[in-house]
């Protein structure tokens, strides 16, 4: 055999066997997250019993960090204020809006300067000033110079008064009962540090004073194929991680802290891109360096309802910047992989991050270009051409239909027929195109990163036709 054919043999071998580790680790996740939604199942038993604990849930800061949000900012509150929780209170966090996000705060909920000893904790933006509401007691707004999400999450934590908060975006939607589930787990162990709840598509939905009324699909087919991607990673990606205590990712739509591990950590990093993940993987290195028993779950149960792009180019910025968002995360927090307390996040979690979602854009585009050139010019046999196709497309499809599957037997989000039937039909399609479209995007994110090229956050278009007043 010429050391070509090695060469090309060796390459086959390469590509079939990368994708079968890629799927076969997302497999693993898969029956992990099963073994988790049957404890749970068993568990949910108990919620109809009368609740020990209900009313005495540890105080809760919810963050609205807003930038420019004139728009959305005051009914977005109201909903907040609207939510089933014993003890909590709001900061908004205006960023040095340029539009009227300040005065319509003013003006809907009778904001008046409040003196009040600010304690620096995390080095921020300068604050202008902080207000305090005349009919809710429990909401403030801190006006600050704009320092983006990160420095204002960090202002909210300064301000914050309770134990526990929570970062929610200005334009996401929470069930009324999604905080009293997310605290859950901080209830039943104090080694909890963090919690992470589910993120759902918006779109197709109907969202009326600030809740969500009704279910459905959005006529949208990137916001479509975005549906079965949030069941993918969530039901059975996070879930699974979070079982063995390696979930390296809470998403800055929806996650509760503990103030004290976070402030530990140094708060989050604004000059990253992914302050959420960056955060998250951060806690585990300093933790796991101090030796410190800690938890950081994911809680299924509680919803956070968001507004997906449903425009090509929306999409593809958001998907560069998570990428670049993910490499920032974990190039900052190598000393993690492998360190003599990574344990399972610094074993497991994180040599797969590297090679699955950090490094997997370049293997896998690189892949499918190899065997297409390959098998056009008959250096590999149809055989070797339709193992590549099972497991890259076959495997993936199985992988995504587990993934509604799973959202059948548990929660039944879309309990319609015709729902499941696009849904089920999505599964198939997005491999065929969708996917690869968006390992080049992420492969794009990687080159930017590599590059060091200027962070931006692009232009988010949102349509917020699912909401009404």
């Amino acid at each position: 055999m010429s050391i070509a054919a090695l060469i090309i043999e060796f390459f086959t071998w390469f590509v079939i066997c990368y994708f079968i580790l890629l799927n076969g680790g997302y497999l693993v996740l898969n029956l992990l997250a099963i073994f988790s939604l049957r404890r749970r199942s068993e568990e949910k038993i108990l919620d109809d019993l009368p609740q020990a604990y209900s009313g005495l849930e540890p105080p809760i800061s919810l963050l609205v960090p807003a930038y420019n949000e004139e728009a959305t900012i005051a009914a977005s509150v109201r909903s907040m204020l609207q939510l089933q929780y014993s003890e909590l209170e709001i900061i908004v966090i205006n960023d040095g809006s340029k539009d009227n996000t300040l005065q319509v705060l003013k003006d809907e909920f009778g904001l008046l300067p409040f003196p009040e000893a600010y304690r620096v904790q995390i080095e921020t933006k300068p604050i202008n000033g902080i207000f305090r509401s005349t009919r809710y007691p429990n909401l403030r707004v801190i006006d600050k110079m704009n320092g983006g999400k990160a420095d204002s999450l960090n202002a909210g934590i300064n301000a914050s008064r309770y134990p526990l908060f929570c970062g929610v975006d200005a334009d996401s939607i929470l069930q009324r009962d999604s905080l009293q589930k997310v605290v859950k787990p901080f209830l039943h162990d104090p080694t909890v540090v963090a919690t992470g709840g589910t993120v759902r598509v918006a779109n197709g939905c109907d969202v009326r004073g600030g809740f969500l009324t009704s279910v459905g699909l959005p006529r949208n087919i990137w916001a479509l194929f975005q549906v079965v991607e949030y069941l993918r990673a969530f039901l059975f990606g996070r879930l699974g991680w979070s079982a063995i205590n390696g979930m390296l990712i809470i998403s800055g739509a929806f996650g509760v802290f503990r103030k004290e591990a976070v402030i530990l950590a140094g708060g989050y990093r604004p000059k990253t891109i992914g302050e959420d993940m960056e955060l998250v993987v951060r806690m585990h290195r300093v933790l796991r360096e101090r030796r410190q028993p800690y938890r950081i779950e994911f809680v299924p149960e509680p919803v956070c309802w968001t507004e997906a792009p449903e425009d090509r180019q929306t999409l593809r910025n958001q998907r560069i910047r998570w990428q670049r968002g993910l490499s920032e995360s974990l190039s900052s927090n190598w000393g993690l992989m492998f360190s003599r307390n990574g344990g399972v996040p610094g074993w497991l979690a994180f040599p797969f991050m590297v090679m699955f979602e950090w490094l997997g854009p370049l293997i896998e585009l690189g892949g499918y270009a190899f065997m297409a050139v390959a098998f056009a010019f008959d250096w590999i046999s149809w055989g070797a051409a339709g193992i590549f196709l099972f497991v890259a497309i076959g495997l993936g499809i199985m992988l995504s239909a587990s993934g509604l599957l799973l959202e059948e037997m548990s929660f039944q989000i879309y309990p319609k027929g015709r729902h499941l039937a696009w849904l089920g039909l999505i599964v198939i399609i997005e491999n065929f195109g969708y996917r690869q479209l968006n390992s080049y995007w992420r492969l794009v994110g990687l080159w930017r990163w590599a590059t060091q090229s200027e962070a931006s956050w692009g232009v988010m278009t949102r349509k917020g036709s699912w909401q009404r007043k």
